[in-house]
């Protein structure tokens, strides 16, 4: 089985249409988004509608929770005043723009996602999440400590655990301490489709295989591939230069950070 799996278009309908190109060449069996549709661009209508009208099996990402009830916060960590200041901007000029249907389909947004496959003796369960199990926001970056990573996907009771929210995209393997028990977990950050801050301004999704030999106890069983994909970065950054939010988001789509 094929699985894609994409997160973080923050409105870039731009990078949004490419991405579903891109997809539809892979020819998955299954789709699913991590959340973040919304926040920092100009079309949240126009993404919220392009995955309804697909019925693209979709969880909330911190973004879609401020905005659905209307929020003045995203959830975001923003580091420094001014990042403060441009976040401000930024979630209100997306309440402004969002609709009320459109609000109200964020509202329903499940936070977790949960499949379980038996292709074998062994069961394998894969959990979609888009900052943790544990917080919408919470950020798992790549050099999160194995024991932590481990335990967090331990207690969620996840083989495969797949996340945005970092916009940085990786796959770590994380082996159990036991040896005669061992039990392989992937932890899978499939990246930004719209958004990109690992300095790669091309979008990112994951294409996640599973197949009749997958094992917990095998930790190649499992294959994660990043796929990186072109598409008009300068008009979706025209568009914010063009709009009342800061000129540096469309700075960020440029360098991809």
């Amino acid at each position: 089985m094929r699985i894609a799996l994409f997160s973080d278009i923050h409105a870039n309908l731009p990078a949004l249409e490419a991405c579903f190109k891109s997809i539809e060449e892979q020819k998955p069996d299954a789709i699913y988004c991590l959340g973040d549709l919304v926040g920092y661009n100009i079309w949240p209508n126009e993404v919220i509608n392009e995955i309804r009208k697909r019925s693209i099996p979709t969880i909330a990402g911190n973004y879609d929770q401020g905005i659905g009830l209307l929020s003045d916060e995203c959830g975001c960590a923003y580091k420094t005043e001014a990042e403060k200041d441009m976040g401000k901007i930024s979630i209100s000029y997306t309440n402004h723009l969002v609709k009320p249907d459109e609000r109200k389909y964020l509202r329903t947004l499940p936070l977790h996602i949960k499949v379980e496959f038996q292709l074998n003796n062994d069961k394998l369960s894969l959990l979609l999440v888009h900052g943790s199990p544990r917080k919408i926001n919470e950020y798992l970056f790549e050099d999160r400590e194995e024991k932590s990573l481990y335990r967090i996907m331990e207690q969620a009771d996840a083989d495969i655990m797949c996340f945005g929210h970092t916009h940085k995209p990786y796959h770590r393997i994380l082996p159990t301490e036991q040896t005669e028990n061992l039990h392989y977990r992937h932890a899978v950050n499939i990246g930004s489709v719209g958004k990109p801050k690992d300095n790669n301004p091309k979008g990112c999704y994951v294409i996640l295989t599973i197949n009749v030999d997958s094992s917990t106890r095998n930790k190649d069983a499992v294959q994660v591939e990043f796929v990186r994909f072109e598409y008009d970065v300068e008009k979706a950054a025209k568009a914010v230069e063009d709009s009342p939010l800061p000129n540096e988001y469309a700075d960020m789509l440029r360098k991809g950070h």
